[in-house]
């Protein structure tokens, strides 16, 4: 499949479709390649359902401004790039408000895909 992008404007990003106990959302997601994990905006889960207090795991993740942990929850299931996911398991943290976006794509949910970045086109291939 075959998805348009802007090469000169900021980041690659991604419409995706998390679901969860109250039905999905619409998410507006960065490709991140540098993310081993894919992540969510704490907002979201919790507007899917997801009471994150009472979230099994803590895990520990490296962000540009340092060590924290984020909490991380199963999603029910999850759709981008042609791509979906059952039972995904995705961590949730405070993006900042400036991010403009709600969640990265990371390399978990890329695995087993040929992924083409053409910068030259403005075109993301994933199959």
């Amino acid at each position: 499949m075959k998805f348009p992008f802007k090469p000169d404007a900021g980041p690659v990003l991604v419409r995706a479709r998390p679901s969860g106990p109250k039905g999905d959302a619409v998410a507006r997601m960065v490709l991140d390649t540098g993310a081993t994990s894919t992540l969510v905006n704490w907002h979201v889960a919790v507007l899917l359902g997801y009471d994150l207090s009472t979230a099994p795991e803590r895990i520990q993740i490296t962000t540009g401004s340092g060590i924290e942990f984020a909490a991380q929850i199963t999603l029910e299931r999850i759709e981008a790039l042609g791509k979906v996911s059952t039972s995904f398991p995705v961590l949730c943290h405070t993006l900042p408000p400036s991010a403009g976006v709600d969640g990265l794509i990371g390399l978990d949910f890329l695995r087993g895909q040929r992924v083409v970045l053409d910068f030259r086109s403005g075109m993301l291939t994933v199959d």
